[in-house]
Parts: C-alpha cells; structure tokens; sequence
C-alpha cells in the first residue's frame, strides 16, 4: 500500500445503467431470462459495488503493481432500476486487517435505495497472483490431457 487506508475512509462513485446491465441482455444464451422484466441484473449489481470499492481504494494503491480483488460479497437487492438511471454508490471503510479490506457499501438511483451490504476486498500483488493462476491452469491443463480414469465403483457403505 502506498498510503495507510483509515477507517473514517468514504467515497461515491456514479455509473449510468445501461441497457447490457438488465436481466435479459445479461443472460441473453439463457432462453427463460430474456423474457424477464428489463431492469438491473443483480448479478451486474454486485460487480458496480466491487468496482465503487476499488475506485475507493485506488489513492491507497500502488497502481498497477499493488491491485485488489473481491474476496467477499453480503448484498441485499432492494428495488428495480430500469436503463438509463444513474446509480450513486457510496461506501466506507469499516475494517482494514493486513491485506483485506471490508467495506459497508449503500446504492441509491435518482428515486430511492436499490443496494446495501458489506464487501471484502484483498491487496494482491499482480505478479505473484498470476503465477498462481499460470500454475493453475498448467495444472488443470495437464489433467484434461490424461486420459479418463475408470470409474471408481463405490464402497458398500457409501452405497
């Protein structure tokens, strides 16, 4: 961190909703979904909260060599925002412990409170978190090139 994050720590970030954040553009391949009613996708929802954090963050960091990522999330869902309405995320820093970050964060559009919960985030090092993932992925790649096992037959008490 370049700088100590302090609790009394807040913030607000504005996006504008657009029409790929609702329910049937989100999940436009899932057929039952595109039939549902146009508003805000929760599942696009909790991401603007993650990315109000981490805007909330970015004084705090050594960008890009010094990132964060989302560890935790614990939100409520509280009213439709349709396209074109501006959501207004604000947050506050409630607990720094290390490299987490946990975060109270409320979401209002231009007529009442549609959000509200708590978020963790955690300070990674890019470098060290993509070596990670580079022997993740070796790892998995090298398990889908072996052959398939027999199929373990089960043991009378698991039967």
């Amino acid at each position: 961190m370049c700088a100590e994050i302090p609790l009394s720590h807040t913030f607000e970030w504005r996006y504008t909703i657009p029409l790929r954040a609702t329910v049937p553009a989100l999940y436009h391949d899932t057929p039952f979904c595109r039939a549902m009613p146009e508003v805000l996708a929760t599942g696009y929802l909790v991401g603007m909260m993650e990315l109000a954090c981490l805007h909330g963050l970015m004084p705090f960091m050594d960008w890009p060599h010094e990132q964060s990522l989302g560890t935790m999330v614990s939100f409520r869902h509280l009213a439709p925002t349709p396209p074109g309405m501006t959501l207004t995320i604000r947050g506050s820093v409630l607990e720094v412990d290390g490299r987490r970050v946990r975060f109270q964060v409320d979401a209002w559009d231009e007529v009442e409170k549609v959000c509200e919960g708590i978020h963790e985030r955690h300070l990674i090092d890019p470098a060290r978190f993509n070596d990670r993932v580079a022997r993740k992925l070796a790892q998995w790649r090298e398990k889908t090139a072996s052959p398939p096992s027999a199929p373990v037959e089960p043991s009378r008490d698991e039967r």
